[in-house]
């Protein structure tokens, strides 16, 4: 398929050659074709070490019956060295091996003790690890009560409900799944995978932390338990600004749900009458990856969706009540993610100049696809998508890897270099990850924050930070979730494009606290910690 791109290019560098990341990703792939193999692949970036550089987490899939491998199926933990170099820790780390099938990893602390530990999703189970601070990784699932037993969970996401100042734990289920449940599907008499409404959705879990190692199930309660689908990606935050944190959740032919939270009791979905739950033509699309951020500069927090092939990845802007505008062709989203089946995506400022500009990682299903659909290829190239500020987008040739076809699902966003330009790395399935570093905001002035909640949960989930410099005001969230089977760099990067004069910020904390801090200089980070009330 041939690529037009329109504009001019600018570079992020593939470093996966030379890093010292040599992990490669198994799907099991298999003449069963089970549906789970071709949607596996998580990634995560967390500084587990405390040492001020993100680390990398990557998440393998497995074998199925008849998808075996010769060498052993691993998840891997990379710490970073700085200079776009990775060292292998997971055997010391002790979290390689899982019992289970692997999908998706989401980072945070949990237990509010400094050090951030790691939920890992997948069939029939998932696992909580919990970080010693010495390197090395406990498995807590047990005693915690989040095993997500039964379920095929996909993504996860960190965020405190209600507000009491520790997370809680919001994971994704598919669908009814099992290796017992062989089902043919063919195209010219090989096998293929079979539709996903094939596979009747499942509900989603709500755990809730009990502040002592432990977490109750209130997925019932809550009213989580009965909206059942095939969701596939989550991203939490507040979309109404009421001081509680929502969640939006992609599903896969089954109608995306936009959960408003109810004073931290209950869950209510209004997702039709935000209209994002169906496409204009009112049908369930298959909705993947998702994430939330101020894409046109009005200060509220827009979504978002990756689609498959032909529906169009979906862009929500939020006018601050419902229902949304859908801006998918306006956006000029629509034009550019019609041949594309999207996964993983990421509002970031790749050249920081103020604006949130989508990376979005992109690949088939079918191996065979290209034989029926001669518009739609197989390995398919990332995209990234430049916004004019006002969710208007054009696409940028910004190297090598933007050309080349991948199977890639999971993605996530972090600056592993510290040097104000926020990174990615993406997994593809049976294939080398790809760690990308972003050259493309070099000479512009930039201003980081990382935030320490002491009443709020520590990593300050759920906060909402205004950046204002002279007549310039930017806004940003700290989200749990989002992307797809990924977890990203807690710190925010507000772009400032030429201007390096002192900024001030405005930061409402998860506890309802408002603070100011005030004459911050740009090029550096800065740590903010919530004063008590």
């Amino acid at each position: 398929m041939r690529l037009a791109f329109f504009a001019a290019a600018l570079l992020w560098r593939d470093i996966t050659p030379g890093s010292g990341v040599t992990w490669r990703h198994f799907n099991g792939m298999s003449p069963d074709r089970f549906l789970v193999e071709s949607t596996t692949g998580g990634v995560a970036f967390l500084d587990f070490d405390g040492d001020g550089l993100q680390d990398l987490l990557l998440v393998n899939g497995g074998e199925t019956p008849r998808g075996r491998s010769a060498q052993p199926v691993l998840h891997a933990l990379y710490r970073n060295l700085g200079n776009g170099k990775f060292a292998d820790v997971t055997a010391r780390a002790g979290i390689g091996k899982t019992a289970f099938y692997g999908m998706g990893a989401a980072a945070a602390d949990f237990d509010n003790d400094g050090d951030p530990d790691i939920y890992l999703t997948g069939f029939p189970s998932s696992a909580l690890f919990r970080n010693n601070g010495d390197g090395t990784f406990t498995d807590i699932t047990g005693q915690a009560r989040v095993a997500n037993g039964g379920e095929w969970g996909t993504s996860a996401a960190w965020f405190d409900f209600d507000n009491d100042g520790r997370l809680d734990l919001f994971v994704a289920n598919y669908a009814e799944f099992s290796y017992n449940d062989t089902r043919r599907c063919e195209f010219e008499g090989k096998p293929v995978y079979c539709a996903q409404t094939a596979y009747k959705g499942r509900p989603a879990r709500l755990y809730r932390n009990n502040g002592d190692g432990t977490f109750a199930d209130v997925s019932a309660t809550t009213g989580v338990a009965g909206l059942p689908g095939r969701a596939l990606g989550v991203v939490a935050i507040d979309y109404d600004g009421d001081g509680f944190t929502d969640l939006f959740v992609a599903r896969d032919a089954s109608p995306n749900l936009l959960l408003r939270n109810r004073a931290g009791k209950s869950f209510e979905d209004v997702g039709l009458l935000a209209e994002v739950a169906y496409s204009p033509d009112g049908v369930a699309r298959a909705g993947m990856g998702v994430d939330a951020g101020d894409l046109n500069g009005d200060g509220t927090p827009d979504f978002v969706v990756t689609n498959f092939d032909s529906e169009y990845h979906a862009l929500y802007l939020n006018p601050g009540r419902l229902p949304f505008r859908e801006a998918t062709v306006s956006s000029r989203l629509a034009e550019f993610t019609k041949p594309y089946v999207g996964w993983g995506v990421r509002m970031l400022d790749h050249d920081n100049d103020g604006a949130l500009d989508l990376f979005i990682v992109n690949g088939h299903l079918h191996e065979m696809i290209e034989r029926s659909n001669r518009t739609v290829s197989y390995r398919e190239p990332p995209l990234l998508l430049a916004n004019d500020g006002r969710a208007r987008f054009s696409r940028i040739d910004a190297g090598p890897v933007f050309r080349t076809g991948y199977l890639g699902r999971g993605m996530a966003s972090a600056d592993f270099d510290n040097d104000g330009a926020v990174d990615a790395a993406f997994v593809s399935l049976n294939d080398p990850p790809v760690i990308l570093r972003n050259e493309s905001a070099a000479g512009r002035q930039w201003l980081g924050a990382r935030l320490r909640g002491t009443v709020s949960n520590r990593d300050a989930i759920g906060a909402r930070i205004t950046l204002r410099q002279g007549a310039r005001t930017l806004t940003r969230w700290i989200t749990g979730g989002g992307s797809f089977l990924a977890s990203h760099d807690r710190r925010v990067v507000f772009g400032l494009g030429g201007v390096g004069a002192p900024c001030d910020l405005e930061i409402r904390w998860p506890s309802g606290v408002t603070q100011r801090v005030t004459g911050l200089a740009p090029g550096r980070y800065h740590d903010i910690t919530e004063p008590a009330r």
